[in-house]
């Protein structure tokens, strides 16, 4: 019969279902695994990465619980975030109603993929019984300091009408989203206090070794840890002083210039001291820079900007006066907000110096080399070398300078050494609507009032109007918004800014552990049974976002008692899956090469899309869709359907019992003996140690193809034969698993194939008969022969050099020695 797909998929995970086949729990005689994919957002519909991330997690899933492990695997869906209320303007509807009809129609595409998730375990972070506990974490980082509000410049897009964290101001200095360029603001914004982790965040790094190195060196870039100096430098004649740090303070001395940043507050007081026409100069060029991406502020080679302020900073280190500017490329949240320029040694005050007509004075040069001229020098001189023009400090090498005057700032009360990080604070307030809300009220009495926890959660009215041209529907909700305060009863005003989606995210992973908890976000008894995360897959887009973040979490959650001490670290293993591409170019709807899974399944067949997409390419790296190869990968199951069908009388007789390999003869059934257990040997290992799924699922073909060739199928014939179809269907049924159930069961097997015990190699079966080795003179190829497999390395050399060949070849040469790999070659060396 044909490979009706349409019959077969439906039927097993209606089985499954029945059955509670994935439905984990804790069971001490297992070693545990938790598989787990980034949850997805609810945007409508899975897209490709959708389906090639989910066949990946759903394969590692089944392939480990088939080895014996007790496997958790969860799904959910980061359901908060601005998409909804985009498209809630969009389609007239409220992002609740938009995202709930998502939800539902994406859990429906996941369960046509067959994916073994425990269904029991979702979580949507937009309903109360979730964000509650967002809130209640808030409350927790608030008591200890860990959440707190400013006022800042902070990164603002226009399009989304929110502020964005560092991390979301991408490429070109413009919205992750919706690629609108970023400019600054100054508002009241709550952070988290992230910086107080950054040591930790960077150092335990070096423990993930199941992370790609990639991951690890974007995210040791983007926590940054310097060595340096942090002091002070006074302004001249008016009280005021400026706080720097830097690494270099081994070349104070060729301090000629101080830069602050547009956003920096001295701007402002330095501005009071001014004349009006120069204090109108200086805050149009601050208000200009501020405005300006920071990507295009620190651009290299860039076109520097500044202005001078009139004012002079007291090089601490001489006593020299030096002008005060302020520059484009100083970035407020970047260090201080201001530095010492030193052009001589940094390329950027280089160019700065250069263009404004600054000085420069060399403080470095080479060991054997004179002091530079600032006249003739082209360049900043950055490598280290041997201080000059710097004092009591001539001749030190740089590192030692750099020691020696540190100790000296230090001693002297100029400054102290210390470490910083380029990681800042984590910025989480929204002005948006759909989120979570953020759990304080505003007293004119008692000022800030966290909301008690008795109160949470604090839930978003649904009732909300969400403004046609964007912006904070709760605003609109005067009911909402005022409210008594919970210390002395007055009128107060609830805080109308949401946190940041990825407050959801950081945590969602404990949450799966025990989804209905009321009394907790999770239990502790399931964290630790089940955490850390084994394997977590999902893009390297998230390197600096999400992934820093859960890390954060759960350090936090570590330090609130809520988990063991020892679990600081989230996720042991971490797999970033390539993009899907089409026509040279990732799968975009603005690009129209976008290929629908739901058409794709309905077409062919969820096992045939699971198994094209595994086979395509090694999962960390793109995929190139091809219409030919889905058609390929659905032949290929047809083929392993008419293996079954065609050949089910022969099966259901054959004997189960494994015959050994040293009962077969006959070189076809003994070959097919082998090719099953190499095949079984060679699949575990691509998909446990190696991950090169699309290898495994090559050596499957080869395994059918030899099944189907084979011809000898009475006697022990049969029972190999048998034994073959079964290692094939066991080792197929992760990446197809409906097709893999309906043969196993048409072989007369009543339990589940997804539960049944994956296959082991018999090592005995592995070994050749023999082997192919090659003859070397002087490492040139001459000759090859057929030998016994498992000769030793002298009975080698006597098998090849007793062949009448190996004689014609060496025939009045010196034989000096001969080198010898069983198995392998044999290499004369002669002259």
């Amino acid at each position: 019969m044909a490979y009706d797909f349409s019959a077969i998929e439906p039927k097993w995970r209606r089985i499954w279902e029945e059955r509670g086949a994935f439905c984990a729990s804790r069971d001490e005689r297992l070693p545990k695994f938790y598989c787990l994919e980034m949850f997805p957002y609810p945007s409508g519909a899975l897209h490709m990465g959708h389906l090639r991330n989910y066949s990946i997690g759903d394969l590692t899933a089944r392939f480990l619980r088939m080895n014996g492990y007790n496997v958790i695997y969860p799904i959910g869906f980061d359901s908060f975030g601005m998409p909804a209320e985009n498209a809630a303007i969009k389609m007239k509807t409220h992002p609740a109603e938009w995202t709930t009809r998502n939800i539902d129609h994406m859990i429906e595409q996941l369960k046509s993929m067959g994916c073994s998730y425990d269904w029991k375990r979702v979580v949507k972070t937009c309903m109360p019984d979730y964000y509650r506990w967002s809130q209640w974490f808030f409350l927790q980082m608030y008591k200890r300091g860990l959440a707190y509000r400013k006022h800042a410049p902070v990164n603002w897009c226009e399009a989304c009408g929110t502020v964005l964290a560092n991390e979301q101001v991408i490429g070109d200095g413009v919205c992750w989203r919706c690629d609108t360029p970023v400019v600054k603001k100054g508002l009241e914004q709550w952070f988290l206090r992230i910086t107080d982790y950054a040591g930790e965040l960077l150092d335990c790094l070096d423990e993930l070794n199941g992370w790609p190195e990639r991951v690890l060196t974007m995210q040791r870039n983007w926590i940054g840890r310097s060595e340096g100096v942090r002091f002070d430098i006074a302004v001249a004649d008016s009280g005021l002083s400026i706080e720097a740090f830097t690494t270099r303070i081994d070349t104070i001395f060729g301090m000629t210039f101080v830069s602050i940043a547009a956003e920096h507050p001295l701007v402002s007081e330095l501005a009071e001291r001014m004349a009006p026409d120069k204090r109108a100069e200086v805050l149009e060029f601050a208000s200009r820079m501020a405005s300006r991406s920071a990507i295009d502020r620190t651009a290299s080679g860039g076109d520097k900007m500044g202005i001078d302020t009139g004012f002079e900073a007291i090089n601490p280190a001489n006593g020299r006066r030096v002008p005060i500017w302020i520059a484009d490329y100083i970035l407020m949240d970047y260090g201080t907000g201001a530095i010492m320029g030193v052009p001589a040694h940094d390329q950027r005050d280089f160019d700065f110096a250069r263009k404004f007509g600054l000085g420069i004075i060399p403080v470095v040069r080479s060991e054997d080399a004179p002091i530079p001229d600032p006249g003739a020098m082209s360049r900043a001189t950055e490598a280290d070398g041997v201080s000059c023009n710097s004092g009591p400090f001539d001749g030190l090498p740089t590192e030692k300078a750099i020691e020696k005057i540190g100790e000296w700032f230090e001693e002297r009360g100029w400054g102290k050494r210390e470490t910083q990080y380029r990681l800042r604070d984590w910025l989480i307030s929204r002005q948006r609507y759909w989120g979570t809300p953020i759990p304080v009220v505003y007293c004119d009495r008692c000022g800030i009032v966290p909301v008690p926890e008795e109160l949470l959660p604090v839930e978003l009215p649904l009732d909300a109007v969400i403004p046609p041209n964007g912006g904070n529907a709760l605003l609109g909700c005067p009911d909402w918004v005022n409210t008594v305060c919970p210390n002395c009863g007055a009128p107060a005003r609830r805080e109308t800014d949401t946190m940041d989606t990825f407050i959801c995210s950081s945590w969602y992973f404990f949450r799966y552990l025990s989804p209905g908890l009321d009394s907790g976000p999770f239990s502790r008894s399931g964290a630790d049974y089940w955490m850390p995360v084994d394997l977590y897959i999902g893009g390297i887009e998230h390197a600096c976002l999400h992934l820093i973040y859960a890390r954060f979490f759960t350090k936090v959650i570590s330090d609130l008692g809520l988990t063991a001490p020892d679990l600081r670290e989230p996720f042991t293993g971490l797999l970033t899956q390539g993009m899907v591409i089409k026509d040279g170019a990732k799968m975009s709807k603005s690009l129209g090469n976008v290929v629908d899974p739901d058409e794709i399944i309905k077409k062919y067949g969820a096992d045939t899309a699971r198994l094209f997409i595994l086979f395509a390419s090694p999962p960390d790296r793109s995929l190139d869709w091809s219409d030919k190869g889905v058609e390929g990968a659905h032949r290929f199951l047809g083929r392993v359907c008419r293996l079954v069908e065609e050949n089910l009388t022969e099966l259901s007789s054959a004997s189960v019992e494994r015959v050994p390999m040293d009962k077969l003869a006959g070189a076809e059934v003994r070959g097919l003996k082998r090719l099953i257990h190499s095949t079984v040997d060679r699949v575990t290992r691509d998909i446990r140690d190696e991950r090169q799924l699309n290898t495994a699922v090559a050596r499957l073909m080869e395994l059918c193809n030899g099944l189907a060739a084979f011809s000898h199928k009475g006697g022990d014939g049969a029972a190999v034969f048998r034994e073959g179809v079964e290692a094939l269907l066991l080792c197929l049924c992760p990446f197809c698993p409906h097709i893999s159930e309906e043969l196993w069961q048409m072989l007369g097997h009543g339990e589940l194939l997804s539960l049944s015990k994956w296959p082991e190699a018999d090592g005995s079966a592995l070994s050749v008969d023999s082997v192919t080795v090659v003859l070397q003179v002087n490492g040139k190829l001459r000759e090859q022969y057929s030998v016994p497999s498992g000769l030793s390395r002298d009975e080698l050399i006597e098998r090849v050099m007793s062949e009448e060949a190996t004689r014609k070849r060496v025939e009045g040469m010196e034989i000096v020695k001969v080198i010898a790999v069983p198995d392998k070659l044999v290499n004369v060396v002669a002259r």
